[in-house]
């Protein structure tokens, strides 16, 4: 019985993935062929379904944390929500979740998943399941500096998550669709912002 080479395997999946992604960024889901993917990718079409059934499975693999590169992003908010130093924890998470903009295909790509997450339920729900970890994994450090009287307790943590949650995703859908927006330089706003925001007594009703 012939062997499946899984290291090998794995390498190739991920090879197929990176060359798509660039075709991807570059000309959107829709108008990506699986044809130019092969020719990308140095394969034939047979050998390209012998890792992926079609080209929607190679878009949601994209968008898959393998932990190729190290922890999965998954570990390192898990390890994030039981550090001793919740604040630091916070910006660290904050700093993990806005650093793939600075790659020059991540920008395009997620607008691209925001535009296809509409008309694919699978891949909604995998972005859905990122999205509630990330959130819940904010919210939950936000609980844990404000108990020690580092952030605002006045803030939602919910609310407030999901507020810090969308000023990162400002910064991939800016760098995605504004040539002049530069994310190395705001990236340093965004630290700025938050340390503004969530500060103690800085949520204070402005009514009071």
């Amino acid at each position: 019985m012939r062997t499946v080479n899984l290291a090998k395997h794995r390498s190739r999946r991920r090879h197929i993935v990176n060359v798509a992604a660039e075709l991807f960024a570059a000309k959107g889901f829709e108008r990506t062929t699986t044809a130019e993917i092969c020719r990308a990718a140095g394969m034939s079409a047979g050998n390209l379904f012998h890792y992926f059934p079609n080209k929607r499975a190679i878009f949601h693999a994209v968008f898959e944390d393998d932990g190729h590169d190290g922890a999965t992003k998954a570990e390192r908010l898990a390890a994030a929500r039981a550090a001793e130093d919740p604040w630091t924890a916070l910006l660290d998470t904050v700093d993990l979740l806005a650093a793939p903009v600075l790659e020059p295909l991540t920008p395009a790509l997620v607008v691209e998943a925001m535009v296809q997450a509409c008309r694919d339920p699978e891949l909604a729900a995998l972005l859905s399941r990122d999205d509630e970890e990330e959130r819940s994994t904010v919210a939950t450090l936000l609980r844990k500096t404000a108990a020690a009287g580092r952030t605002d307790p006045s803030l939602d943590p919910d609310d407030t998550a999901a507020w810090v949650l969308a000023l990162i995703a400002a910064l991939y859908t800016s760098a995605a669709t504004d040539p002049s927006f530069s994310p190395v330089a705001q990236l340093p706003m965004l630290r700025l912002m938050l340390h503004r925001f969530l500060r103690p007594g800085a949520g204070a009703d402005p009514e009071r």
